[in-house]
């Protein structure tokens, strides 16, 4: 999977740079919000297959929150950190850092809210997460906990980094994974816009 997103980043990279243009790349690059609802689309449909998850919820209550919010507050505490030292500002900084790993919907909204330069700096830092939390998870499962799994991959804690998960942790950090996956990607449509209309 990790290398199938890097071959992925470069082969676009490639094809942007040399300008090459056919059938396939001008109706993506001029369908942006109809691909871009594709994806919603198909996280939902990930969301509704994860059979349990509702019996799970009620199962755990009000804790189910506590590792979501954790995430969602640590990635955006990077995110101020780094206003300090960017030439952007602190709206733009956490508009980034909202993306909590999920690269392809931060760099588009970005893309579209923003500018390209934003787009790329959400989408390449947003999948610097996802393939850090790949080398990382087996490290802090064995030397911290499981729970802190969770937290690093974001909202690819339900999909990409759910093997990882189901790897090197146990049962119950799974089904909370899945649950951290859902919630912090029903954020992330929200937290983007709402940082990036701050202006400041």
């Amino acid at each position: 999977m990790t290398i199938l997103a890097i071959l992925a980043l470069v082969g676009g990279v490639l094809c942007g740079s040399l300008h090459l243009h056919n059938v396939v790349l001008d109706f993506l690059t001029s369908h942006e919000d109809l691909i871009l609802n594709c994806l919603m689309l198909s996280v939902g449909i990930s969301i509704g297959l994860h059979k349990g998850i509702v019996q799970k919820i009620r199962q755990y209550h009000v804790k189910i929150f506590i590792i979501p919010i954790g995430t969602v507050i640590g990635s955006l505490l990077g995110g101020l950190i780094l206003s300090f030292f960017t030439k952007y500002g602190l709206g733009e900084n956490l508009a980034i850092a909202s993306g909590l790993g999920w690269y392809s919907l931060s760099g588009v909204t970005l893309e579209n809210l923003g500018n390209a330069t934003l787009g790329s700096i959400a989408f390449l830092s947003n999948l610097m997460r996802e393939l850090f939390s790949f080398i990382s998870i087996p490290f802090v499962a064995r030397h911290f906990n499981f729970y802190s799994c969770i937290a690093l991959a974001g909202a690819t804690s339900e999909d990409t980094t759910l093997p990882m998960m189901m790897k090197y942790t146990n049962e119950e950090t799974v089904v909370l994974s899945v649950i951290n996956g859902v919630l912090c990607s029903a954020v992330v449509p929200v937290l983007i816009p709402f940082f990036m209309g701050w202006g400041i």
